[in-house]
């Protein structure tokens, strides 16, 4: 999540970085569907397309990890995923680097996949079982992915920079100590190249598309990819799932999604024990970043800041529930 003075909507901003790219002059009415969180979009239409303008600014990026992304994303379209599509800028370039009077920031634009968001649909046993299918998919590539020229973080540089962000928060002793927990239980995990590679992380429900026609799942944004253990996407794939089905439901879903995901990649019974540990792996960098996110405060901020604020802390004591405990018989 962007820090809150970056979540005001910027038309003037999101212009000046479009006209980087290709685009119909009378679509920018629809920068008025725009949303911002870990990045700010804006759709426009491109000879008559929808597109995306997504951008951020470099003080809350890693060059080398949008790159790695992109690179990532161009591997996955090479092997005939369904994954969103890049549109380069009339300089021919995937990102973007631009100096405006609001700061330096990184801009891409992406063609709009096809299908509706999963969580638009019935979520029928059918659509469960594809979703299911394009994460083991997912995975499968990914035991084979080696990068030509830029690797994303992996799950042990995002715990450092947790407990980096931390230090300048002497009361959150709990959190650093999650933080230090964690990356002691996962340090004493074997990784394989069958249960640990380059992974999605945000697999759930809103970044994932079906197409009816094809019965087969377009995926989205992965801004947020990581090296970690597998069952990471699995944990949030099925935690999204949970919020949006009933509870009555839940069991035969999971089924039909792991059977998805095991029609294309298998997965250990033993690995599937890291399913709660990567629970609090999400819910701690979900913590770190609200704290970090919330940081700065003014005077008279906007209604909408105050209820962001107070919604965001209410979160952030739902995460911290579980801080410091035991993580299957492992403690600090």
């Amino acid at each position: 999540m962007l820090k809150l003075k970056y979540l005001f909507n910027n038309v003037d901003l999101a212009e000046m970085l479009l006209k980087n790219w290709e685009f119909d002059k009378e679509s920018l009415e629809l920068f008025k569907y725009y949303r911002i969180s870990s990045n700010a979009v804006y759709p426009f239409r491109a000879q008559g397309r929808t597109q995306l303008l997504r951008f951020s600014p470099k003080k809350e990026k890693q060059r080398e990890n949008i790159l790695a992304e992109l690179e990532c994303i161009s591997y996955l379209r090479s092997k005939q995923y369904g994954v969103l599509e890049t549109v380069t800028s009339k300089n021919g370039e995937e990102l973007v680097e631009k100096q405006t009077p609001w700061g330096d920031y990184y801009a891409s634009v992406f063609k709009r996949v096809s299908g509706v968001q999963l969580g638009d649909t019935d979520l029928n046993n059918t659509i469960i079982f594809n979703y299911g299918k394009a994460l083991g998919k997912l995975h499968q590539l990914s035991s084979e992915y080696k990068p030509k020229t830029f690797k994303r973080w992996s799950y042990c540089d995002v715990l450092n920079w947790m407990q980096s962000i931390l230090i300048d928060f002497p009361l959150e002793t709990s959190a650093f100590e999650e933080a230090q927990l964690l990356k002691n239980y996962f340090d004493s995990i074997p990784i394989t190249n069958s249960n640990f590679g380059l992974i999605h992380y945000d697999f759930e429900l809103d970044n994932v598309f079906y197409d009816e026609e094809l019965q087969s799942c377009n995926v989205i944004d992965f801004d947020d990819s990581m090296y970690h253990w597998y069952v990471m996407d699995i944990e949030q794939a099925l935690a999204s799932l949970k919020d949006s089905i009933s509870p009555e439901t839940f069991s035969l879903k999971k089924q039909c999604f792991m059977d998805g995901y095991r029609s294309e990649y298998d997965i250990s019974d033993d690995m599937m024990s890291l399913l709660p540990a990567c629970r609090r792996f999400a819910n701690l960098y979900g913590y770190v970043r609200i704290i970090s996110s919330m940081k700065e405060k003014w005077d008279h901020e906007p209604q909408w800041v105050t209820s962001l604020r107070e919604r965001l802390t209410m979160s952030m004591k739902n995460k911290s529930a579980c801080f410091g405990t035991v993580i299957n018989n492992f403690r600090l």
